[in-house]
């Protein structure tokens, strides 16, 4: 029986244009990613949004104010996304997934507490949930970086 050999010592090079990261055809043109760059904080801001407002609401009738601190709360967190991404950018792995993991904890922790829980119970939630993004986010950097910080592949 015959079986491939591994590839995973060989370095992967750009096939042609239209190359994007590790040698893949980047499907998209770079107006798209432009465009997306904005879109999906944007899309996630508003998912967050009306999260957080019918946690706050438990189920009752859609007011006002609820409507207005959905759309605050969307507009705090697609800032705090665009913020977290922008200094996130030329960070080593170690401050990169930190970082991200306390975005991440603290949006789960403020979800939580809108549903009315006790502040202990959101604050365990969060650092579960950060503890699970820095584990998560610093593995998939240390295996796409070298030690300076460079992307491989």
């Amino acid at each position: 029986m015959a079986h491939a050999a591994s590839a995973s010592g060989m370095p992967r090079t750009p096939i042609g244009p239209g190359t994007g990261a590790a040698g893949l055809p980047d499907v998209f043109d770079a107006r798209t990613h432009r465009i997306a760059r904005w879109a999906v904080p944007v899309a996630l801001g508003l998912v967050y949004g009306y999260w957080a407002a019918a946690n706050q609401r438990s189920g009752g009738p859609i007011t006002g104010w609820n409507l207005l601190f959905g759309f605050v709360t969307a507009l705090v967190f697609v800032a705090l996304y665009a913020g977290v991404r922008a200094l996130t950018r030329h960070r080593r792995r170690e401050l990169h997934a930190l970082l991200w993991a306390a975005f991440a904890g603290c949006a789960m922790g403020f979800l939580v507490n809108q549903a009315g829980p006790s502040v202990l119970y959101s604050t365990g939630i969060a650092l579960a949930t950060a503890a699970g993004f820095f584990v998560v986010l610093f593995y998939t950097y240390y295996t796409h970086e070298d030690a300076a910080g460079h992307r491989i592949g």
